[in-house]
């Protein structure tokens, strides 16, 4: 695929198993305020950790080509489970007709700052090969805790405040008081950032960073379009925004709209 010429509208989809993606939708949006969005979920078959991951890999490439089938620029897999997993499978699928761009725990960024880290992750994704191999590759240096999350992905896709709270302080319990970064290992834990920071931070330490992988995966998509942030669009038309429920075209789920994230694409997409 070529350069997106200047005036060029920019689509851009991204697929999770629920609303995880918001955050990499709104990082999308926030360097392209033009850009048409593609939202392809899996609520009929989330979570998507506890399955086979044959099963796991079927479900995330139908949600992949119900993306498709809209004729996006470019496809991001804003999901850790799905990038572990289907990664391979999806972009066997898609390119090089779609550039397809999956998700990392930000484990290097994080491993080049002082101090111990942690890395808050679902229990499937914790002590997995593939997130043991990136802590080796990356901080092998690097004071490293794992801590697995149970439930906390299903309370923010559900916006269950009691259940978040409950399951955010149950992870921070597991985190050792001295850490000084945390990444966030889990699309749905972008949405609850701060009150992360909030659980986790120790008074009189310097401030807890936390480490998304929402812009890191945006930027990367419009690279790999050529496409360049900012407003390049020259139709005047409003930024489109269309959301898969399982295949089907449906409005942005109510719980989205709890979040920030979640508010600025219904914000600026005239069409909800």
């Amino acid at each position: 695929m070529g350069p997106i010429d200047y005036g060029d509208r920019v689509k851009i989809a991204l697929m999770d198993s629920g609303i995880g993606l918001l955050a990499a939708a709104a990082a999308v949006r926030r360097l392209r305020p033009d850009a048409d969005l593609v939202l392809s979920s899996d609520p009929d078959g989330m979570p998507w950790g506890p399955r086979t991951a044959e099963d796991l890999t079927a479900r995330a490439l139908a949600v992949a080509e119900a993306a498709a089938a809209h004729r996006p620029d470019a496809l991001i897999v804003a999901c850790n489970t799905a990038s572990v997993h289907a990664l391979p499978t999806i972009r066997a699928a898609l390119e090089p007709a779609i550039p397809v761009v999956g998700t990392v725990p930000a484990i290097k960024p994080a491993a080049a700052g002082a101090g111990p880290v942690a890395i808050w992750a679902t229990p499937a994704t914790t002590g997995s090969p593939y997130q043991r191999g990136l802590i080796e590759r990356f901080a092998g240096d690097v004071d490293v805790t794992e801590v697995p999350c149970p439930g906390l992905a299903d309370a923010v896709q559900y916006a269950d405040e009691k259940a978040i709270d409950e399951t955010i302080a149950a992870a921070a319990a597991l985190t050792p008081p001295d850490v000084r970064a945390v990444v966030l290992g889990c699309t749905h834990y972008e949405l609850v950032a701060e009150r992360i920071r909030a659980a986790v931070q120790q008074p009189r330490l310097p401030p807890l960073v936390l480490h998304g992988s929402a812009g890191a995966v945006a930027a990367q998509a419009l690279r790999r379009i050529g496409a360049r942030p900012g407003t390049d669009a020259g139709d005047g038309a409003a930024p489109g925004l269309t959301v898969l429920l399982s295949g089907r075209e449906e409005a942005l789920p109510r719980e989205a709209l709890t979040y920030a994230e979640g508010r600025l694409l219904a914000a600026v997409s005239p069409a909800l």
